[in-house]
């Protein structure tokens, strides 16, 4: 018989997660639960490096085809051994420039000029809203590009919210005057094997992420934001990266898809951290977070990620960064 616990992740991630996003992947996922041998080789790694979209995703990147009706198991198998080292060593570390998108409307609020950090930056892709260029769409209609265009181009759907003088504000460029990123274990935009790496964390099915996150990978590469290792969580990491911020800048630390990779006790000591270091905070995490505390933010109701400045919701947005849906009836009317 199947081990229990893998046969049970994988069997939700193919009837909750794959379907409509992944067709190859519900296929992978529904062949590995029903496959004694496949849940003994997950079996093997450590337990917060079974998830399917890493295993999947490392699997890939050592050859394995993702085409439907290939035998993944039988591949699975076979390369137990090289999986199971390289994915020990990895990590879910999604890295969507897209969600820039969803991130602009809420340094638009920010008096610059900005020190930029970003929690769990992985290759700082989410490091450069400034060097991307935006095609607002729906509600408000604006495009922003900058200085000499980008090879990055950022679709965002702004969704109607449905409630007067709900409109997005007026939308700008940040003026980003130095930035550095924290991870765990950081990736390296130029280096091939990390850049193979964050392009088979897209989904087989996904269209246009991996041409979109490759582009990026170029400009970070070019860039090269400072990416330092080390846990937010630990209030001396977060105020050693602060106490280079040039003055005359405003401090903001952004967290996007972060927060549910973090424990509790965690966010708890990395939101003191954020206080203490006086940071404006731009957050981007699903809905019953700290993020939107106190805010009437129903987790049943609310469509997507909580975009949020200094824990207070500002909009509901796809957690990619897609559309979103401006809820603070403060802002001023974008342009």
């Amino acid at each position: 018989m199947p081990s229990h616990d893998a046969a049970s992740r994988y069997a939700r991630f193919a009837r909750d997660e794959a379907p409509g996003r992944s067709p190859v992947y519900e296929e992978w996922a529904r062949a590995v639960a029903d496959s004694a041998s496949a849940c003994a080789v997950i079996d093997r790694l450590p337990a917060n490096r079974r998830q399917p979209p890493l295993v999947f995703a490392v699997a890939r990147m050592l050859g394995a085809r993702p085409l439907p009706g290939v035998p993944f198991v039988e591949w699975l198998v076979r390369h137990a051994d090289a999986l199971v080292a390289e994915a020990a060593r990895r990590s879910v570390q999604t890295n969507e420039p897209q969600r820039c998108a969803a991130l602009v409307p809420a340094l638009s609020l920010i008096e610059g000029p900005i020190a930029l950090i970003e929690v769990g930056a992985s290759a700082g892709l989410c490091l450069l809203p400034d060097r991307y260029a935006y095609r607002y769409r729906g509600a408000a209609e604006v495009d922003l590009d900058p200085s000499g265009g980008s090879s990055v181009v950022l679709e965002c759907e702004v969704r109607d919210s449905s409630v007067r003088g709900r409109g997005v504000p007026a939308l700008h460029l940040p003026e980003i005057v130095w930035r550095a990123g924290i991870d765990l274990a950081p990736l390296n935009a130029a280096d091939p094997s990390d850049r193979a790496f964050l392009t088979t964390l897209v989904w087989p099915g996904e269209t246009g992420r991996e041409a979109r996150i490759s582009a990026a990978l170029d400009v970070a590469a070019a860039d090269r934001p400072t990416i330092v290792a080390g846990d937010a969580t630990d209030a001396g990491a977060l105020e050693a990266l602060a106490a280079r911020v040039p003055s005359g800048a405003t401090l903001v630390v952004s967290t996007p898809g972060v927060l549910p990779h973090v424990p509790f006790a965690g966010r708890q000591r990395m939101r003191a951290a954020i206080r203490d270091v006086g940071a404006r905070w731009v957050s981007l995490d699903p809905p019953g977070l700290e993020a939107s505390a106190g805010e009437g933010v129903d987790g049943a109701r609310w469509p997507g990620f909580v975009l949020g400045l200094d824990g207070h919701a500002l909009a509901a947005c796809d957690p990619l960064g897609g559309w979103l849906e401006w809820r603070n009836g403060s802002s001023r009317a974008a342009g």
